[in-house]
């Protein structure tokens, strides 16, 4: 599969809002009522929260695009947010890497991970987060695999759900 990935510009925000619609509603739709999941698609992955992102120079975000040029994954990065006792303001944290399901297993997830981190450690070596959802097993093991391990725990809120999600951290390296 031949595969574009590129830094999204602030004309991708419609294209981010659509991609990160679909993606999320295809891993975790299952896990909310209709309500909730509209509520938080249309605070999360509306056209404006990501052109709000794509304003903001302390974000990046990279999409992957087919051979036809259709969005396929993306990868958003910044300051760390979790809330984590241990995370500090210049920590970065991986925000989002989300493939469609056709595309997983392909090695653009890594293509997306490898942009991601090349851009957060662009000043030099600083402490690196991720999220992801507890039973997420297979991202769980993508992430250690980039040198990431257990940090922590929190509940990740969509409307009345409360997911148990996993923090996980990597020590700057010199």
């Amino acid at each position: 599969m031949s595969t574009t990935i590129r830094r999204a510009t602030p004309a991708d925000a419609a294209v981010l809002a659509e991609l990160g619609t679909a993606t999320f509603v295809e891993t975790f739709g299952h896990l909310y009522t209709p309500e909730d999941l509209h509520a938080f698609l249309d605070e999360s992955h509306s056209v404006e929260a990501y052109a709000n992102t794509l304003a903001d120079p302390r974000y990046a975000l990279w999409i992957a695009e087919d051979a036809t040029g259709h969005a396929i994954g993306y990868a958003q990065a910044g300051p760390c947010g979790l809330p984590h006792a241990d995370a500090r303001p210049e920590d970065g944290e991986l925000k989002r890497l989300y493939l469609r399901a056709d595309a997983q297993n392909s090695g653009i997830g890594r293509a997306l991970m490898d942009a991601a981190m090349a851009w957060l450690l662009r000043a030099g070596p600083r402490t690196l987060w991720i999220s992801v959802w507890s039973e997420n097993l297979g991202a769980q093991r993508f992430y250690a695999r980039h040198g990431f391990a257990f940090a922590g725990e929190y509940e990740f809120i969509v409307g009345a759900q409360r997911d148990r999600e996993f923090m996980y951290r990597r020590p700057a390296r010199a």
